[in-house]
């Protein structure tokens, strides 16, 4: 038996889908607070701020705090401060995320800095050409995350994460990815829950950048069969999760087992 002191939940595919509750999902959440366990959500949407997100997740009846939530944006800032204080950034992302990006000096005309966000109409055959060209050029890029696909209402859509490495096979080049896989994220969460990483539980719907990072890291591993979830994909993986359940709202009943 463990005493579990956190759950670190993905947001998209695990508690909405395109922004569309998840059935059960908001009786989960509801049956964490009587328990005592504290939350985090960790996601690497960069279509909405902390403050869109807690507004929206609220108003599917999930009541959420901006303060619960770290995005690839607010981890990106941390990064670039620290790493690249004061350079000139070009930021490429799909969605209008500035609120979460104050501290960052804007100029695409003459970047010291590439910065890549989500994938989506900005990311065009001429803009990646100018990306490579900076990068052979010696200008350092930073990706928000390196997520390979995002699940729409419609369909699925590839993400930032297929572009990168063709343009580090072409430039020889590394792109230095903040958020999810990346373990930066994962601990930030923990930090906010004030929770140690062996004593949680991490709830995703992508195996390889949020359940088995997870993992790696001491938490209890939970892939959840909804949003981008594809049999074939566990199907065919090698690190296996520690837990498949078909829902979040089927996390409650795993807890009193754990």
């Amino acid at each position: 038996m463990m005493d579990v002191d956190g759950i670190l939940f993905d947001i998209d595919g695990v508690v909405v889908t395109s922004w569309q509750p998840v059935p059960g999902a908001a009786d989960v959440l509801a049956d964490l607070r009587e328990r005592g366990v504290a939350r985090a959500f960790l996601t690497n949407t960069t279509s909405r701020t902390r403050a869109e997100i807690a507004e929206a997740l609220t108003g599917l009846g999930m009541p959420v705090d901006a303060g619960e939530i770290v995005t690839a944006a607010s981890l990106t800032v941390e990064y670039l401060t620290q790493t690249y204080p004061g350079r000139r950034c070009w930021v490429l992302n799909d969605g209008d995320v500035d609120a979460d990006l104050a501290g960052i000096v804007r100029d695409d005309d003459d970047p010291e800095v590439v910065v890549l966000g989500g994938a989506g109409p900005e990311f065009t055959h001429r803009t990646l050409s100018r990306v490579a060209e900076l990068m052979l050029d010696g200008v350092p890029v930073v990706a928000m995350h390196r997520s390979s696909t995002w699940q729409a209402a419609d369909g699925l859509r590839i993400d930032t994460g297929v572009y990168l490495p063709g343009l580090e096979e072409l430039t020889g080049q590394t792109v230095v990815a903040v958020g999810k896989p990346s373990m930066q994220g994962f601990l930030a969460a923990a930090d906010l829950m004030g929770t140690d990483p062996s004593r949680m539980v991490v709830v995703g719907d992508d195996l390889q950048a949020e359940v088995i990072p997870g993992q790696r890291l001491g938490m209890i591993g939970v892939l959840v069969r909804t949003g981008k979830f594809r049999q074939s994909v566990l199907d065919l993986a090698v690190d296996r999760p520690d837990h498949v359940l078909d829902s979040v709202a089927d996390l409650p009943e795993l807890l009193d087992v754990l």
